[in-house]
């Protein structure tokens, strides 16, 4: 019997460049398993995957989570600037 494929899609960005893959999984697959046979490793090889720091359609995901039909796992880069920071600085400038 052979197991049931399901469609998802996989997103990572980069200041200057955007991936968007379309994958098929095993029905049942969980994040994790779905990203290590992406092809998202051989596009961008620096590529670091760190738990907590992926989600389904913009909600934080943890990486056991199994995924479903028509999923979009978001892969996040670190910040660039602490948005508090920011924001401090922005009100010093006002001032």
């Amino acid at each position: 019997m052979e197991a049931n494929m399901i469609d998802i899609e996989v997103a990572y960005a980069l200041p200057r460049q955007q991936f968007l893959l379309q994958e098929k999984v095993v029905e049942g697959c969980t994040v994790a398993e779905a990203l290590s046979q992406s092809e998202i490793h051989q596009l961008v090889p620096h590529i670091e995957i760190i738990d907590g720091k992926v989600g389904i359609f913009g909600k934080v995901a943890k990486m056991s989570q199994v995924l479903k039909a028509g999923d979009r796992i978001e892969i996040y880069r670190p910040l660039v600037n602490d948005p508090k920071e920011a924001r401090r600085r922005r009100a010093t400038e006002k001032s």
